[in-house]
């Protein structure tokens, strides 16, 4: 496979042969070097790049060997790895990419373009020697103008139009220009003479040993050891940069460090090459890695008298986070196995290292030293310096301009790490305190640490509506829309305090003694009665107490132990942030209830309860007085202890603006605030009582409550016969059904559809009258109708319409009114929807009696059912059915009111 490769890369090398960059036909060497190639490989790689064998043989035959301009050269092997990729190794794509260390150097003769190509556009040096090949632009001018090109002929000379020949080879090109200028003047009178170098010749070298494509090449008469190394295709991996030969008649002529080149810039050692020269590379000497904090970390080659010092210089020094002091140099003993060997600062400078060695320059910890990190809703969050004695009012000038609008000056924290495991411990103060010197708040800071403000607000919404209604100024504005990249900065640095992952679940198991609470974090929520709104994680505020608690509480679970409990409580009730919060030190009630966002308008002070664990693991009830705990004097007394859950109760009696409306005939409809237990009939004397056209007997009363149950039970009823249909899909009853599947599933859809009213029924007139006692409750609705004077009749009649009230027709004049009963109705199970929305069955007996008529009222609504029995044997569809055009019926029975 190596040879084939190898085949390759010479037949690409035919078809970018290059004279000073330009392309040329290949050499009989190079087509000679494709033949040895099997036939079937010939034909492919001449498929694959466009070439007919049998004319490439015949320009093969046709190549004169006296041709000199053509420079035999390889395409260097970069652009040959792009050639052959795809053919010999398309898995590569796919492979990682190596982070090995690389030998230095040796790409930079490798790829193109590069800027070791030779050409022909160079200047010509003053001392270059004129051989054959050369040729020289002359310009006369004077009494005679002319120019001309002439070349330097094999015997080395330069035959000069009407002038004698000049022998010019082994002349420098400065003595060759002042000779033909001298000529010309002194044979031909009044013409000067302006000489130039025209094209130079080309010269055959050979780049032999650590070549990666060793053999004899034709290069512009101006190459150096560099160009050489170019057309050769670079230096192999085992070939030397440090001690590259120019050998002229058998002996070492000069030397080559490419290295001075490369690093130092030094191209003193790169001569011009002469013809015959050959350039020799021998294998590559001691070579020593270097990695870690250095500006080009690579494999270096050096030389024996070379120390660690120099090996740094090579490697562009050290970055800006090296940490020098603690550099190691790993290294091959004789028993095979590797050792490590420190370096201590005053043995560096005369460390000699040996081949193989691997020298590691550790980066510096990227933590701060005497330093504190402030977090969260300020204006310019990030770290500042630290010093003895430094309290939290010395890290702000004013609290409007150093914190964010929506900043709580009440509730913030500081996080301070106590042993050499990072477990911390919080601290809470009020920053408006501190910044007034209250001692209890305005704490002595120490290193490392970190300080976090919260907003005031839980939500994005509250958030956005709270700024909304403040007078910001630009700056402020344009702060507020920095925010979310504040939060990511300091999410980051946040959560490395904390050794927290972002994307770690909370719900790991902690640790604790008590069996019983070993559970996940959101059971210590639950377990604390601490939990809050179903909210999505992204509707809460960015500095939220729910965003910037979160890794706090998780840091606070993993490093607590059957020694440490886990330092967290709760608090629930009317609080304004109720949930799971950190124990601070010196965790006290009031400090709790700042925690939490402070109390609501409707907390009783009068009685509090914590429900606390205590040393035996069992669980008690304290009760406190609040107002005592509130209390600054006494607030020292009432401790907060690890896992303790704090009730906070309403006033008695409390009440929030309950409400309810009244509609229709009374003489001041709308809506009115009402106190808790006051009943239906005050309100409606609230409201200036009904007006003469008002109906009582069919008012419509509806419930929240009552609507709600009800949605409730027609969702668990659509839920249920969906259940009983593809439980009994393949019966012999649904089988035998006049409906098919989507009609059935129609049917349930529907009733899945239908929206609950919520009425309930009620004798508004004995109501009134105080007969009958209703007590309101919130979002309660009225409507008195108009005097409504009509009987509907609908269901399964001929014509479902409505009649004018008549006392002498009975039940079934306005039936037979209707049209009559249609095939499908029920009629023993005929009903009548009163217009207060009672029900009433007619006697069977008496449904064509005179007297029936008395069942009768205006706007009640008869209603004809259906006859399920025609249409499936199951009672269940029986039911549904009804249910539907019961439900239906009654819908439209109040909207006719």
């Amino acid at each position: 496979m190596k040879f084939f490769k190898l085949f390759i890369a010479l037949f690409i090398s035919l078809l970018f042969i290059t004279d000073a960059q330009s392309v040329t036909a290949p050499s009989k060497q190079q087509i000679e070097q494709l033949k040895k190639l099997p036939k079937s490989q010939q034909e492919a790689l001449a498929k694959k790049y466009g070439f007919d064998l049998s004319a490439l043989n015949s320009e093969a035959n046709s190549t004169k060997n006296t041709d000199s301009e053509n420079v035999d050269s390889v395409l260097p092997r970069e652009t040959l790895n792009e050639e052959v990729k795809e053919e010999v190794n398309k898995e590569d794509k796919f492979k990682p990419k190596s982070t090995d260390l690389e030998p230095f150097g040796y790409e930079l003769f490798s790829g193109q373009p590069t800027t070791f190509a030779p050409t022909e556009s160079a200047l010509v040096p003053d001392d270059y020697i004129v051989g054959p090949g050369d040729s020289f632009s002359i310009n006369l001018y004077g009494k005679e103008y002319s120019s001309e090109e002439v070349t330097v002929n094999r015997e080395g000379r330069l035959v000069l139009q009407n002038l004698s020949p000049v022998n010019v080879a082994g002349l420098k090109y400065k003595e060759v220009v002042e000779l033909i200028k001298l000529k010309i003047q002194q044979e031909i009178i009044g013409v000067k003479a302006f000489v130039s170098m025209g094209k130079t010749r080309s010269i055959r070298v050979m780049v032999l040993g650590e070549s990666f494509m060793p053999g004899a090449y034709t290069v512009p008469s101006l190459s150096s050891i560099t160009h050489a190394i170019f057309v050769s295709g670079g230096i192999s991996k085992i070939g030397s940069l440090r001690h590259i030969q120019l050998k002229r008649g058998g002996k070492v002529v000069s030397e080559l460090d490419l290295y001075d080149l490369l690093i130092k810039g030094d191209s003193s050692g790169d001569v011009i090459l002469k013809p015959g020269d050959v350039v020799f590379i021998p294998p590559v000497g001691k070579q020593v890695s270097i990695k870690g904090a250095v500006k080009r970390p690579a494999i270096f080659e050096l030389e024996n008298t070379e120390t660690i010092n120099d090996l740094i210089t090579m490697a562009g020094g050290y970055t800006a986070n090296a940490n020098s002091a603690k550099t190691v140099v790993e290294r091959y003993t004789e028993d095979s196995f590797k050792t490590v060997i420190p370096l201590d600062s005053s043995l560096k400078a005369n460390t000699h290292l040996r081949t193989g060695d691997v020298v590691t320059v550790p980066s510096s910890s990227e933590a701060f030293d005497n330093s504190v990190t402030l977090l969260g809703a300020v204006t310019y969050p990030g770290n500042y310096s630290w010093s003895e004695g430094k309290k939290v009012k010395d890290l702000f000038s004013s609290l409007k301009s150093d914190l964010l609008p929506i900043a709580d000056f009440d509730y913030a924290l500081i996080l301070r790490e106590i042993n050499e495991k990072s477990d911390i411990e919080v601290y809470q103060f009020s920053l408006i305190d501190a910044f007034n010197n209250d001692p209890k708040n305005n704490l002595t800071l120490k290193a490392d640490d970190v300080i976090v403000v919260f907003s005031r607000f839980q939500t994005k919404v509250d958030e956005s509506n709270a700024l909304k209604s403040l007078a910001l100024t630009e700056e402020q504005l344009a702060h507020q829309k920095r925010v979310e990249l504040w939060n990511e900065f300091e999410k980051q640095e946040f959560y490395k305090f904390v050794n927290f992952i972002d994307d770690q679940s909370l719900d790991q198991e902690l640790s604790g003694t008590n069996s019983s609470f070993a559970v996940n974090t959101d059971n210590i929520s639950k377990l604390l009665n601490a939990q809050e709104s179903d909210l999505k994680e992204a509707d809460y505020a960015v500095f939220s107490r729910k965003k910037l608690l979160k890794p706090i509480i998780a840091k606070l679970n993993e490093q607590s132990s059957h020694q440490n409990k886990i330092k967290v409580f709760g608090i629930r009730g009317e609080v304004k942030y109720a949930g799971l919060y950190p124990l601070p030190v010196n965790a006290t009630v009031d400090k709790a209830v700042v925690a939490a966002g402070g109390l609501n308008e409707s907390s009783y002070l009068g009685r509090a309860e914590i429900t606390r664990f205590t040393n035996n693991e069992n669980i008690e009830h304290v009760n406190i007085d609040l107002s005592e705990a509130l209390d600054s004097n006494q607030a020292a007394s009432f401790a907060v202890h690890s896992k303790d859950s704090i009730s906070v109760y309403p006033i008695p009696n409390w009440q929030s603006d309950l409400r309810v409306r009244i509609a229709g005939e009374v003489k001041f409809p709308g809506v009115y605030s009402i106190r808790k237990g006051e009943d239906l009939t005050s309100v409606i004397k609230r409201a200036g009582g009904f007006t003469k056209f008002a109906y009582p007997e069919g008012a419509v009363f509806t419930r929240q409550a009552i609507r709600e149950k009800e949605q409730r039970q027609i969702d668990k009823l659509a839920q249920d016969l969906r259940r009983s249909v593809a439980s009994q899909s393949f019966t012999k009853s649904i089988t035998q059904s006049n409906l098919n599947y989507a009609d059935m599933d129609k049917l349930i859809s529907d009733l899945g559809n239908i929206k609950s009213v919520g009425r309930l029924v009620i004798d508004l007139p004995a109501v009134e009258q105080g007969v009958v006692d209703l007590t309101l409750q919130d979002n309660d609705a009225l409507y008195i109708p108009r005097e409504n004077n009509n009987i509907s009749v609908v269901g399964e009649v001929n014509f479902s319409t409505s009649h004018l009230f008549d006392s002498r027709l009975t039940l079934q004049d306005y039936i037979s009114r209707s049209g009559g009963f249609k095939s499908g109705a029920d009629e023993e199970r005929l009903y009548i929807i009163k217009a207060s929305g009672l029900v009433v069955v007619p006697e069977q007996g008496s449904w064509f009696a005179v007297a029936d008529n008395a069942t009768l009222s205006p706007g009640d609504t008869i209603v004809v059912p259906l006859d399920t029995d025609q249409i499936d044997n199951l009672t269940l569809w029986s039911t549904a059915t009804q249910i539907i055009y019961q439900m239906g019926v009654a819908v439209a029975a109040i909207s006719s009111l």
